[in-house]
């Protein structure tokens, strides 16, 4: 079944790792939808302030099943990230995590592992399922990951 996933990561430093993820073979075949922000778009958002970036963010999320969040060396500090992670738990959908830290940059190198992001939610983050991307085989497993999200979260 097809499912429309929203990803929430750190743009600046992880959109090289990000962009691995969305290129691989759990997207080729175009049964799951997949929503990224545009960085223009972002960054044009940006300048009209935090109003116009939760409209963004929510928009984005609408219609959504799962949010999936990327997880670099920084992404848990993020606000943004913050707010996507609470509003996506407020709107009842699946959440899951992926570490992508030992994916490489432009530069070719890796980062350290960041901290779990879900951890700043006491009362439900630790329910939350994470995954290494590598470790897991993420390129194999994402489609059922976001399934088991999703029957997790009973969409």
């Amino acid at each position: 079944m097809s499912r429309r996933v929203f990803f929430s990561f750190h743009y600046d430093r992880d959109i090289w790792r990000v962009n691995q993820v969305r290129n691989s073979r759990a997207f080729t075949d175009k049964s799951d939808e997949a929503y990224f922000f545009d960085h223009s778009l972002w960054e044009e958002t940006k300048k009209k302030g935090d109003d116009a970036l939760r409209q963004l963010i929510n928009s984005g999320l609408k219609g959504a099943s799962v949010t999936a969040v990327l997880i670099g060396a920084e992404t848990s500090t993020r606000r943004w990230v913050k707010y996507e992670i609470d509003r996506s738990h407020s709107e009842g959908m699946g959440l899951l995590g992926v570490y992508i830290h030992r994916l490489t940059n432009r530069e070719g190198n890796t980062d350290t592992k960041g901290a779990n992001p879900f951890s700043q939610f006491p009362t439900w983050g630790s329910s939350v399922t994470t995954y290494d991307w590598e470790a897991d085989n993420g390129f194999e497993n994402f489609a059922s990951w976001v399934e088991k999200a999703t029957k997790a979260a009973g969409r």
